[in-house]
């Protein structure tokens, strides 16, 4: 079959519907996996007697590790094709959560999370390659939108529901939900998904052919334009996820289910971005909807720097800059995700797994400056995100305007086996 019957055959499998749940459950498991337990994380610290910087490692760990290991998912499923990729790396997913929510001591959680960081790779990476296999750029990027829309009601309910499981119960319950959630997606991909690479090239996993895919797609001007806004707008988000328990809980007192309600209210901004996307993409070239939404990001970093740097600590001088920034985020998204895999339509894998690799390595640079610099203040959070909303702008002011373009032209690559 060639590769245009390949993917005509795997759209009428796969309807725009499923399409969109498809990527929302694959999508949707990194807020999951990150969100739900955020709440615990204070808890968890007392329970077992662990240390802030032991605690923050639980994140540290599941971040390195899902960068590492897409790099690995990257060619494994350009060779082998998206569902048997999907099939083993959320049975680990699975198997690994299940451990977390047992898990006796900090190291045991460590382990297992870092673990569940690998299955999850999988997932997250599929799911970006998925849009490349079915969809030409323009169209991907919206189809994106739709689908990060779904994530952004997943991550609001994330939240929520792990503040309620660590008020009832405790933090165990919370990473039990984590576990349900990728059951669930295992179970759906197993019953519904279908193959949707268009060739599956059989040297994708070589070494040398690994290494020359890495110096074609590393070496195009668009990914890395692309590439960079993901990694600027994501360390935005990270330091909200990752710092927000500790300064909104420990500093400015709020209670576990309101802080909840936080995170929520930020993930409901974030899908008013993405609808705000889809209507942009409407009129727009993704490059040019990046530039507004590159405004709404340093408008959100510059008032939430101002604010504390003037001495207001409040609730409200950090939450509503955080809405401006995630209203942004809602854009950059589905535009960066779409762009930075649009120019490989043969190694959307790969691709995916580089750009994945670089956002994670981002964060992860990220968890160790807060590691060493949470003090008790709200500094570290609203510094980190005025940083990475300064970055978000010069990127889609510069790098993606002059470079978004070349995105959408086909680069020569090697061809499949």
């Amino acid at each position: 079959m060639t590769a245009t019957r390949a993917t005509a055959a795997a759209r009428r499998e796969l309807t725009p519907a499923a399409a969109v749940l498809t990527l929302t459950l694959l999508l949707g498991i990194q807020p999951v996996t990150t969100d739900l337990y955020l709440p615990a994380l204070p808890l968890l610290a007392q329970d077992l007697a662990a240390s802030m910087s032991a605690v923050q490692l639980t994140l540290s760990a599941l971040i390195i590790c899902f960068g590492l290991a897409q790099l690995l998912w990257g060619p494994l499923a350009d060779r082998y094709g998206r569902r048997p990729v999907l099939l083993a790396g959320l049975a680990l997913y699975t198997v690994a959560g299940a451990g977390a929510a047992l898990s006796p001591a900090i190291g045991w959680l460590i382990l297992w999370r870092a673990l569940q960081g690998v299955g999850m790779a999988a997932a997250v990476t599929c799911g970006r390659s998925i849009v490349r296999d079915l969809y030409e750029p323009h169209e991907g990027a919206r189809v994106m939108s739709r689908a990060l829309g779904g994530l952004g009601m997943i991550a609001m309910a994330s939240p929520l529901l792990g503040g309620l499981a660590v008020q009832w119960f405790s933090w165990h319950a919370a990473l039990g939900l984590v576990t349900l959630f990728g059951l669930g997606a295992l179970a759906f991909i197993a019953w519904r998904f279908d193959e949707t690479v268009p060739v599956k090239d059989r040297s994708a996993t070589r070494s040398r052919q690994i290494a020359r895919n890495w110096r074609a797609i590393i070496g195009h001007p668009g990914f890395r334009a692309w590439t960079a806004l993901l990694c600027c707008t994501w360390g935005g988000l990270f330091v909200m996820l990752a710092a927000s328990s500790f300064v909104y809980i420990e500093v400015l007192g709020t209670s576990r289910l309101a802080y909840g309600g936080v995170l929520a209210s930020i993930s409901m901004v974030y899908v008013c971005g993405t609808i705000l996307c889809r209507r942009l993409l409407r009129t727009r070239k993704p490059r040019d909807a990046v530039r507004l939404g590159a405004a709404f990001s340093l408008g959100g970093g510059v008032l939430i720097a101002a604010l504390s740097l003037a001495g207001v600590h409040t609730v409200w001088a950090l939450l509503v800059p955080q809405w401006i920034y995630a209203l942004g985020h809602g854009i950059h998204q589905p535009c960066g995700q779409a762009g930075a895999v649009s120019a490989f339509p043969s190694k959307a894998g790969t691709a995916a797994s580089l750009s994945g690799f670089a956002m994670m390595l981002t964060a992860f640079a990220s968890g160790i400056v807060l590691g060493k610099t949470m003090n008790g203040t709200v500094y570290p959070l609203s510094l980190g995100v005025a940083f990475f909303g300064v970055g978000v702008a010069i990127t889609a002011w510069t790098l993606v305007r002059r470079h978004g373009e070349c995105s959408e032209e086909v680069l020569p690559v090697a061809q499949a086996a």
